[in-house]
């Protein structure tokens, strides 16, 4: 299956159209499955992430020794628009979630990918602007609906890519965690 893919402009070096992706290591890949299939309560983790805000909209997410991710809000929301907000940075997660599954599956099957792209929306009502507008108890904050567009490039067949995009959506943990009811509980710290 082969198109070519629009891709933003960026710094980053990117695949020129036709070009394999860089491939995930397949033997480490069938050792991460093996054990995960023999040991599956090994695979619980904890993910932890602090976040800082620096003034107005404007926060700092630290997450294990990387550099921190900037989230910010539109000027429609009172930010200064330097970064992503919050329910963009939503859609970032899932469409790079997404992504992993699809090099995952694709390289499970020996199917060679030259470009992934990915167009995410959602639909969403900011009416509550952060529990101080329009808040009736029957108001659903956050997303309604997404919607996913994968574009992918390869050697494999409309069904088999098909397929990888199926099996990613059903077990990227970022997809599960948005359509599944997750306990948040939020406390102050002491």
């Amino acid at each position: 299956m082969t198109a070519t893919l629009e891709v933003p402009t960026t710094d980053q070096a990117v695949p020129t159209a036709g070009e394999a992706l860089r491939p995930i290591d397949c033997m480490g890949l069938t050792k991460l499955v093996d054990k995960n299939k023999a040991n599956p309560a090994g695979g619980k983790v904890t993910l932890r992430a602090t976040t800082i805000t620096e003034g107005q909209m404007r926060n700092l997410t630290y997450i294990r020794d990387l550099a921190p991710t900037v989230i910010d809000e539109p000027p429609h929301l009172l930010g200064e628009n330097t970064a992503p907000n919050p329910s963009e940075a939503v859609l970032a997660a899932l469409g790079a979630c997404l992504a992993v599954g699809y090099m995952a599956n694709a390289s499970n099957q020996g199917i060679t990918l030259t470009g992934v792209k990915i167009e995410m929306e959602g639909d969403i009502d900011v009416s509550a602007v952060w529990g101080l507008g329009d808040v009736p108890d029957d108001k659903v904050a956050g997303f309604t609906a997404l919607r996913v567009k994968a574009h992918l490039e390869g050697d494999g067949t409309r069904a088999q890519m098909d397929e990888i995009v199926q099996n990613a959506n059903r077990w990227s943990p970022v997809a599960s965690t948005l359509r599944n009811n997750v306990q948040v509980t939020a406390t102050l710290a002491e």
